[in-house]
C-alpha cells in the first residue's frame, strides 16, 4: 500500500503535565510526549508556549538559572530526538543580543534546525508579557547552541526531503489573534502546516472562538495548523489553562482534545490535497506578500512521513466519511436539506418568471429523482403564489413500468394537490421502433433508448403547447456516470437536480416525508423501490433492471465523485481511501471493479456534460461546462486504470 497514503503525515499537538520553572522536570514529561508521539508513528509534534519552563515563572523569566535550565533541557531532549522520528516544536526562553525572547525550538534526528521567537507580546489584561519578554527581531539572525549554529527569526521554513509537500513554519499564540498573522506570510512563502505554541488561559466562551478562530485560520491558508495549548501544572495564581489542543485542515477540525481532557490531538495531514486546493484556485498567493520584502530561509530535515500499514488494520486516525455529501450530524443534515430545497427553489423560481412561464412540465416516474423535482416545483409554485394547477405533471407508462412507480407517481400529485395526466407511449415507442427497422424483440439499447426520448418529446411538445417549460429530474450522479438517454432525459429545459448527488436526493426525500405528514406514506414507498429507469419489461410487477446491479452503489459512486471532482485524488488514493471509509461493506476487489467502472463512464460520457441545461450549482462539486467542470469529451482515462490495476495487490491486502 505505499504509495496510496503517500502525502498523509501523522501529525499531534501535546500538553505535558509540568511543573513551574522545574526544566528537569519538564524535560522528561516532554520526553515521554515524545516518545509516545515516535510510538504512534507521529510525525510533527507540537507542544505548547514556554513548556520548557513553564508559562506562568513571571519574573523568574529574568532569572540566570532558569535560562541555562531551559537551555540545557532543550540541549537533553535535542539529543534524545536522534532516536525518535519525530520534528518536535517546543516553547522556551532564548536570550539573544541582550533582549529576551518568546521562542519556539525545532528539532529532529539529533539536531536543532532553528529557533522561531514570537513576534506578538500581548500586555493587556491578565498578560504582561512586555515586562520580560521582546518582539522577534525583524531581521534572521545566527546564534550559537550547542557548538552549532543555529538560524534564529520569524521566517524560518523546515522543508522535509523526502515528502515536499511537508513545509512547516512557526507562529507562537498571541500571533494567531492579532489583524494579520505571522502564518499568512508563512503560508504565501509555502508553509503548508503551521504549528502553534500557545498559552491560552481558560475563561468562559474562550474554548468556541478559539476552534473556530484555528479552523478559520486553517481555511484561510489552505493549510494544515497545530494548536498547542498550555495546561495542568501551570500557576493557578490568577488563570486556569485546559490544554485545549486542535488539529485543523483548511476550515474542518480534524482532532481535538477538549478543555481539561487528555491534553492530546492526533490525526493525519493531507499535505496533497492542500497542494491540490493552492493548485485550483488562482487567488492564493505563490510568493509572500510586497510589504514583507525579506525573504525566507528553508531549512531541510530528513524523516520518513509515511505511514507503516498493516493489513487488516484501521490505520487513519482523521475521519474518513463514506458518504460525504451527508452531514453525520442529524440537525445539520436536516438544515442542509431545507437550505437545499431553498436553493433548488430560488433557481427555479427565477427561471419561471423570466421565461413567463404559464406551466412548469414534469414526467413523473415514481422514482426519487421525479419525486424531488415535483417537490421542488412545487413549492416554487407556492412561493410565486401560483396555483398546483400550473404544474402539468405527466406519467408515461410504457415497456417497464410497474404498478407500483405508476400508482406512487400518482399518489405523490395527489398528496401535492396536483392533477397527474397519464400519456401511455407505448404505441409511439412500437410505430418509432417500426419506422426505423428496429424489433421490440430485441432489448437493445434502441428499444431502451426509443422509449427515453419520446417521452422526452412528450413533455417538450407539452411545453410548448402549454406556455410552458420542461423541469429535468437528473441529478448530479447520474451526471457523472453518463447514466442518461442523449437527448431523452438528459435534456430539459431547467434541471433542479443537476447540482444534487443522489445520495443526498434520498437524504432530501426522507426529510421532507419526516416532516409533512401528509406524503410520508407515499415519501416512504418511493424510498423503498429500487432505482431504476424501468426500459425493460418487468418480473412480474417487479422490477427488473435495476439501477446499481448495472452501474454499481451510488454510495461508492457517490463517494469516487466527490474524492475525485473535489478533491482531486489519484486512483490508489481513492480506492484506499474508500476501503477505510466503508470498511467490510464492499472488499477491495468490489470497490476496485466499480471504480473502474466510474473512471470509464465519467470519461466516455462527457459529451453529455458539454451541452447540459441549465440548472443551480448546490454543492462543492457541480459538472457544469459553463461553471466548474470543464474537460474534453475525447481525453483518454488510461492512465487512471492503469494506476488501478497496479493497487490491485496491495488494496487487497487490507480485507480480511
Amino acid at each position: 500500500m505505499r504509495g496510496a497514503f503517500d502525502g498523509y503525515v501523522r501529525v499531534a499537538a501535546g500538553t505535558p503535565s509540568i511543573r513551574v520553572a522545574d526544566c528537569a522536570y519538564n524535560a522528561e514529561r516532554i520526553l515521554a510526549l515524545m516518545e509516545k508521539a515516535g510510538r504512534e508513528e507521529v510525525r510533527v509534534l507540537c507542544l505548547p508556549e514556554l513548556c520548557i519552563t513553564g508559562y506562568t515563572c513571571g519574573d523568574l523569566f529574568l532569572q540566570e538559572t532558569l535560562l541555562r535550565g531551559a537551555e540545557d533541557a532543550l540541549a537533553f531532549l535535542v539529543e534524545k530526538s536522534s532516536t525518535i522520528p519525530v520534528l518536535v516544536v517546543a516553547g522556551l526562553p532564548i536570550v539573544e543580543g541582550g533582549k529576551l525572547f518568546n521562542t519556539a525550538a525545532v528539532f529532529c534526528g539529533g539536531k536543532l534546525l532553528g529557533l522561531v521567537p514570537k513576534s506578538n507580546i500581548p500586555n493587556y489584561n491578565e498578560f504582561y508579557e512586555l515586562r520580560h519578554f521582546s518582539p522577534a527581531p525583524q531581521e534572521m539572525r545566527t546564534v550559537r547552541f550547542d557548538g552549532r549554529d543555529v538560524p534564529l527569526g520569524v521566517r524560518l521554513l523546515f522543508q522535509c526531503e523526502s515528502e515536499r509537500a511537508l513545509r512547516l513554519a512557526v507562529e507562537i499564540c498571541e500571533d494567531l489573534w492579532v489583524p494579520v498573522p505571522p502564518s499568512c506570510f508563512h503560508a504565501m512563502a509555502g508553509a503548508t502546516v503551521v504549528a502553534n505554541l500557545s498559552a491560552s488561559d481558560e475563561v468562559i466562551g474562550k474554548a468556541p472562538y478559539r476552534r473556530s478562530l484555528v479552523a478559520g485560520q486553517s481555511a484561510r491558508l489552505v493549510c494544515g495548523y497545530l494548536y498547542a495549548d498550555a495546561g495542568h501544572g501551570e500557576s493557578s495564581t490568577d488563570m486556569v489553562f485546559a490544554g485545549h489542543n486542535l488539529v485543523c485542515e483548511n476550515g474542518e477540525v480534524l482532532s481535538e482534545s477538549p478543555p481539561f481532557g487528555s491534553g492530546w490531538a492526533m490525526t493525519e495531514i493531507d499535505l496533497h490535497a492542500l497542494e491540490y486546493d493552492r493548485r485550483r484556485m488562482n487567488t492564493f498567493p505563490s510568493n509572500p506578500a510586497p510589504s514583507d520584502p525579506a525573504g525566507y530561509v528553508v531549512v531541510p530535515f530528513s524523516l520518513d512521513t509515511r505511514l507503516s500499514l498493516d493489513p487488516g488494520r484501521f490505520f487513519l486516525h482523521r475521519p474518513v466519511a463514506p458518504h460525504p455529501f451527508v452531514p453525520g450530524d442529524e440537525g445539520e443534515k436536516n438544515a442542509r436539506c431545507e437550505a437545499i430545497l431553498d436553493m433548488q427553489v430560488a433557481g427555479l423560481v427565477r427561471r419561471l418568471e423570466h421565461v413567463r412561464a404559464r406551466t412548469a412540465v414534469l414526467g413523473i416516474s415514481g422514482g426519487l429523482d421525479s419525486c424531488l423535482a415535483l417537490l421542488v416545483t412545487a413549492r416554487a409554485f407556492s412561493a410565486l403564489d401560483r396555483p398546483a394547477s400550473d404544474i402539468l405533471a405527466v406519467t408515461m407508462p410504457c415497456f417497464g413500468t410497474t404498478t407500483r412507480t405508476k400508482s406512487n407517481a400518482r399518489r405523490l400529485c395527489g398528496a401535492l394537490g396536483i392533477d397527474c395526466r397519464e400519456i401511455d407511449v407505448t404505441d409511439s415507442v412500437r410505430g418509432h421502433l417500426r419506422d426505423i427497422g428496429a424489433s421490440e424483440e430485441t432489448r437493445d439499447v434502441v428499444y431502451e433508448n426509443a422509449q427515453a426520448r419520446v417521452r422526452t418529446l412528450t413533455l417538450m411538445d407539452l411545453a410548448n403547447r402549454s406556455g410552458g417549460i420542461v423541469v429535468g429530474t437528473g441529478d448530479l450522479s447520474e451526471l457523472a456516470l453518463g447514466w442518461a438517454t442523449y437527448n431523452g432525459d438528459h435534456m430539459s429545459m431547467y434541471g433542479v437536480n443537476a447540482g444534487v448527488p443522489k445520495t443526498l436526493v434520498r437524504h432530501i426525500v426522507g426529510h421532507v416525508a419526516e416532516t409533512t405528514p401528509a406524503l410520508m406514506e407515499v415519501l416512504t414507498d418511493i424510498l423503498a423501490t429500487p432505482v431504476s429507469p424501468e426500459l425493460l419489461p418487468p418480473s412480474g410487477d417487479a422490477i427488473s433492471q435495476q439501477t446499481e446491479n448495472i452501474v454499481g452503489p451510488y454510495e461508492l459512486h457517490d463517494f469516487f465523485l466527490y474524492h475525485i471532482v473535489r478533491r482531486g485524488r489519484p486512483p490508489a488514493r481513492v480506492a484506499a481511501l474508500a476501503r477505510v471509509a466503508f470498511g467490510d461493506a464492499y472488499s477491495s476487489g468490489e470497490i476496485l471493479k466499480w471504480l473502474r467502472v466510474f473512471y470509464r463512464r465519467f470519461f466516455a460520457q462527457q459529451f453529455k456534460r458539454s451541452c447540459l441545461p441549465d440548472g443551480p450549482k448546490i454543492g462543492s462539486v457541480s459538472l457544469s461546462p459553463r461553471g466548474d467542470w470543464r474537460m474534453p469529451s475525447d481525453a483518454a482515462c488510461e492512465a487512471w486504470l492503469r494506476e488501478l490495476d497496479a493497487l490491485e495487490p496491495e488494496l487487497a491486502k487490507l480485507d480480511p
